[in-house]
């Protein structure tokens, strides 16, 4: 599947998304945001994708918003801006609770809703020359529509600390707080590394997998004493739904399990 500025293609059960704006550091204007929301609800959509990996194109991950684009919100109504504003968040949210792991392929930089993409990832791993930053309150707005993915990512403190500043930071930073999992040497090294996790994922169960990643966005919002409830409600349908049946007897009858042939 292949669109103006955003390019799908599968491989197996893995489904590659990569922005492709290269020209203009794969930065965010309105058509990229709408057609990377269709992208993320039709692979969600698709039971035969197990994972996806979030790549960007060229030089650079994402640089974060479209200078041509910016400078005609000058131009907008608050009404306009406000439904700019909606659009790109039903995107962030689109990205972040998708059923399937999502792993980030970041190089070159990650600014700006780049790095809003980076805080959505499941894993993220990131080349050791990478640039990231908060950096929208250097041009006197701010990161509001990704604040609930970089919050719940890096917490309140570092959020802070990158967001007011709105410095930019290497990797080795990003791993430290949590926004990033795993940096590599170069960036030819990242296909490896990305096919690794990958494969770990594929030799998990499907519906495990999602249901898991489910539970953690609800029990992270719930009060302590309802995640009891939660959580329990969880691992019993779990356990005795197909997957959870074959993945113990075939642990206990040592064989593959149905999902890893």
């Amino acid at each position: 599947m292949e669109s103006g500025f955003v390019a799908v293609r599968r491989v197996g059960p893995i489904a590659h998304v990569a922005l492709a704006r290269p020209d203009v550091r794969n930065a965010f204007n309105a058509a990229l945001i709408a057609e990377l929301h269709a992208a993320f609800q039709e692979l969600d959509a698709d039971a035969g994708v197990r994972a996806i990996v979030l790549s960007g194109d060229g030089k650079t991950f994402c640089g974060g918003a479209d200078v041509q684009w910016m400078r005609a919100s000058l131009d907008l109504s608050r009404e306009a801006n406000l439904e700019d504003a909606r659009a790109m968040s039903r995107m962030f949210r689109a990205i972040d609770r998708i059923a399937k792991p999502l792993i980030g392929r970041v190089h070159g930089a990650a600014l700006g809703g780049g790095a809003g993409l980076v805080a959505c990832c499941d894993v993220a791993i990131a080349s050791s020359d990478t640039v990231f930053g908060f950096t929208e309150t250097k041009l006197g707005i701010m990161p509001a529509v990704i604040s609930p993915f970089v919050l719940a990512k890096i917490g309140r403190s570092h959020a802070r600390a990158l967001a007011l500043t709105g410095e930019r930071f290497g990797a080795a930073r990003a791993l430290a707080i949590g926004l990033i999992h795993e940096i590599v040497p170069a960036q030819v090294d990242l296909d490896a590394a990305v096919e690794r996790i990958t494969n770990e994922v594929r030799s998990a169960a499907p519906t495990g997998v999602a249901a898991t990643k489910a539970l953690f966005a609800r029990v992270s919002e719930e009060p302590y004493d309802a995640t009891l409830e939660t959580t329990a409600q969880a691992i019993a349908a779990q356990r005795t739904s197909p997957e959870g049946q074959d993945g113990l007897r075939a642990f206990l009858e040592k064989r593959p399990a149905s999902w890893t042939a």
